[in-house]
């Protein structure tokens, strides 16, 4: 509508683990990779599920299948979700341009994320490492930093006794040294793994013991007592076990204090079959064996039996509640495996990197401005880098392969790439360059990863996907940068986050210029919506029952930066609002000179003269005319300069609350002179400024309410409102706005026609009853600027007769005689 061409695709974001645990439920199967492709599988018969819901097998009984088989069910599904969020957009009336859309999992897509990856591979940005990684149990696979998501938990303290060991200072040092330490823990089944205590520096009761070892609990394994700033002296005893690993601060302890690895839980989330190195004796190993491939609460039991036998328990376990870590899919608490994994890096250890990613946020325009602060504080907390491999099935694979040495052992020091010109590839399916397929697995052979990217590593290139970056140079020179990125606030530490880094390193760029950041949908008790506590409402219900200019009313009422309540009032104001639009319409439209009809305009659009397209003020010639013009002219400015700042949700407030006076006042105000009581020039003047304002009005809603306004305005003018022109200054639009005169005259004329309807509504009698007497007192500036208009006011009113009495009040006093 402002003369610029805008490039909006539409993207779908298919692959990741929730579209796999959705194939998993709907088709009731899971995905078995050593299985052959079965090229005429289908689904269980039960499956799949109506309207959407789950299938009745149960996880024992789903059916395995190939990789090759799963992930084309979880294309079937996708387009078939695909479907139906389209058929909501569109009758939402999003306004993406419909002719051009990408998947994160089409060809395309993978293409470019794989090629992103390679390029990060060859800057040194991607590598591979083995080393603690965060993991989920529920699907299996390691997860990033980004994915967490803090859950409280109900738990129990253990108090745990380590005697105190040889090799402690002298009993003359800062502190005595006692026979025991007291450790409070809520993971007592991790014990197995503890390779030393740890206390904060400043803690005097624990100086006499740095530098010394304590003894296990049951195991017996010596351990050192050390110092370090991230213990808590508050918490529990004021010192912790470390163990490889409990959580991401023992992985922070293990790395600076350089402590020994003992792993103890498996990728399984149970604990392995053999005890971690350390446990030598035959009476661990045996406590151990007690341990051994239990899920850790059942563990958690048993090692509290363990340790009553042995009488280092103390006390009663103390219930608690604590945050715990989970991926923010999952289901059980996180755990942290050691594995090998492929990972970006992202400034979580490079104060380099990290100090160029926060000057990255200060050069992006925030709205609003605070979510800056979410970016940075994110950015600041790195405590890693970012881990992009999956070990899941549906996604990108990673592009590379592993020769095999004579042993057949993979050399993951010199992984083998494909050429460019062959992206996208599947190592699991394609050879590598310069290998056949018959010496996939062979000593002095290849084997591919197995492993697929995060879903991020592919939707942190959005923008260069849907630009054609890498495929269509023309495009992406015409649209790289981006103009504007929306989106929701919780994902500024991914989704964001990681656009600005991948753009950073591949293009020296933002990826664009403007984040819009939106908050949540809330419940109307400000509860955030989910499926787990029912209080969910699907689109096509609210859009069929309110209409989608209703549903938009609501939405474009939200500012961003903030929850919006789901409120069905809100529906209610906005489906008034387009009937009063229609109806309104109706009415100016037919307020022709000629007495032409709404329907009849309609009917023959190439009649509308130069009064009739709503875009001439040469008629324009009463005060209160120009006076409501002035108004609109200040708010047609106002609302551009809103929208320019990305405040939408305030240029439909400005433009509503211009509209009700029109029709609430205005309207009322001219009708009688708009059907030429007043004569014939003072009617061709009301009729143009009703069409102007029309106009103008049409034009400043349609974005927020496209359906009603597309409607109003194929009665009368042609094409697509959506492609006519914004309104501003300029010729056949506004004059200049409303000076302080004509302020004046617009309120004054109000007040008078409200305290008429007024009296007239309190003696219950109709609006078309005649009023013997308005008397007005007042300043005199006001009763001046309301004679200049008391012609509409008393045609309006049925007013006989009105005296106006200078008085000294701030503002006019109405009286009426009935």
């Amino acid at each position: 509508m402002r003369g610029r061409a805008v490039f909006y695709p539409i993207g779908w974001d298919d692959n990741g683990l929730p579209t796999e645990r959705r194939v998993q439920n709907y088709f009731g199967v899971r995905c078995d990779p050593s299985l052959p492709y079965d090229p005429g599988f289908e689904p269980p018969a039960d499956s799949p599920a109506p309207a959407g819901g789950t299938s009745p097998a149960s996880a024992g009984q789903q059916v395995p299948v190939s990789r090759r088989n799963f992930v084309q069910l979880c294309q079937q599904l996708t387009e078939l979700d695909e479907q139906s969020y389209e058929e909501a957009w569109r009758r939402l009336g999003l306004s993406v341009d419909w002719s051009m859309k990408y998947r994160t999992i089409d060809e395309r897509s993978r293409a470019v994320a794989q090629r992103g990856f390679l390029r990060s591979l060859a800057r040194d940005e991607a590598y591979l490492a083995e080393g603690p990684s965060l993991w989920d149990v529920t699907f299996r696979t390691a997860v990033a930093q980004a994915e967490l998501e803090d859950r409280p938990v109900q738990a129990a303290y253990y108090r745990l006794a380590f005697p105190v060991a040889g090799g402690m200072p002298d009993p003359g040092g800062p502190s005595p040294r006692p026979a025991e330490v007291l450790v409070a823990t809520t993971r007592p089944e991790l014990l197995p793994g503890c390779v030393a205590l740890v206390a904060h520096p400043d803690d005097k009761r624990y100086a006499g013991l740095f530098g010394g070892t304590v003894r296990t609990p049951v195991f017996g394994v010596e351990v050192p007592v050390l110092a370090h700033r991230l213990a808590e002296p508050d918490k529990g005893t004021g010192i912790a076990m470390v163990c490889t690993f409990g959580d991401t601060t023992d992985v922070t302890w293990w790395r600076e204090l350089r402590l020994e690895t003992r792993p103890v839980i498996g990728r399984d989330g149970r604990l392995l079959p053999g005890p971690p190195p350390g446990i030598d004796t035959a009476h661990g190993r045996a406590a151990y064996q007690q341990l051994a491939g239990a899920t850790a609460k059942q563990a958690r039991q048993r090692m509290a039996g363990l340790l009553t036998a042995a009488g280092q328990l103390r006390g009663d376990p103390e219930p608690v509640q604590h945050a715990v870590k989970f991926y923010e899919r999952g289901e059980l608490p996180l755990e942290i495996v050691t594995s090998r994994q492929w990972y970006i890096r992202n400034g979580g250890r490079d104060a380099g990197l990290r100090a160029a990613l926060l000057a990255r946020g200060r050069e992006l325009d925030w709205h609003p401005a605070h979510m800056r602060a979410r970016y940075e504080n994110w950015v600041n907390g790195l405590a890693g880098d970012w881990l992009i491999s999956r070990q899941r099935y549906f996604g990108v694979p990673i592009p590379v392969w592993y020769p095999l040495d004579e042993a057949g052992q993979p050399r993951y020091d010199a992984p083998i790439g494909p050429a460019d010109e062959a992206l996208p590839v599947d190592p699991a399916a394609d050879a590598p360059p310069g290998y056949t397929d018959s010496q996939r697995g062979q000593p002095g052979g290849f084997a591919g990863d197995p492993d697929v990217m995060d879903t991020w590593a592919t939707s942190s290139l959005t923008p260069q996907i849907a630009g054609g970056w890498s495929t269509d140079d023309d495009l992406f020179r015409r649209v790289f940068p981006m103009d504007l990125r929306p989106q929701a606030h919780e994902i500024i530490r991914t989704w964001l986050f990681y656009a600005v880094l991948r753009s950073a390193a591949e293009h020296g760029a933002l990826p664009w210029r403007h984040a819009a950041i939106s908050g949540w949908i809330v419940d109307p008790d400000r509860k955030k919506m989910s499926k787990s506590k029912g209080n969910v409402v699907t689109p096509m219900t609210i859009l069929r029952e309110y209409g989608s200019d209703a549903v938009r009313y609501w939405a474009g009422s939200a500012r961003l930066g903030t929850d919006t309540a789901f409120d069905t009032g809100q529906f209610k104001i906005g489906r008034r609002l387009a009937i009063k639009i229609l109806n309104v319409s109706r009415f100016v439209l037919a307020a022709l000179p000629s007495g032409a009809t709404a329907g009849r305009a309609a009917a023959e659009p190439a009649a509308a003269g130069p009064a009739q397209d709503g875009r001439s003020t040469a008629a324009i010639t009463e005060p209160l005319d120009l006076a409501m013009l002035g108004r609109l002219a200040a708010v047609a400015r106002q609302t551009t300069e809103a929208f320019e700042a990305y405040d939408h949700a305030r240029a439909l407030e400005l433009t509503e609350q211009f509209f009700w006076f029109f029709c609430d006042d205005y309207v009322e105000l001219v009708k009688t002179r708009a059907y030429g009581t007043h004569g014939a020039g003072a009617a061709a003047s009301a009729v143009a400024a009703l069409r102007l304002a029309l106009s103008a009005l049409q034009r400043l809603f349609a974005p927020v309410l496209p359906f009603v306004t597309e409607e109003v305005w194929s009665w009368w003018q042609p094409g697509s409102v959506h492609r006519a022109p914004w309104p501003g200054p300029g010729p056949g639009e506004f004059p200049a706005e409303a000076d302080d005169g004509q302020a004046r005259m617009l309120t004054a004329a109000s007040g008078a026609i409200a305290a008429v309807r007024a009296a007239k509504s309190t003696a219950r009698l109709s609006m078309r009853a005649p009023v013997s007497e308005l008397v007005v007192a007042g300043p005199a500036a006001d009763l001046a600027a309301l004679a200049a208009v008391l012609p509409d006011v008393r045609a309006a009113g049925q007013v006989a007769k009105v005296e106006l009495r200078t008085a000294p009040v701030p503002e006019p006093e109405y009286a009426v005689r009935l």
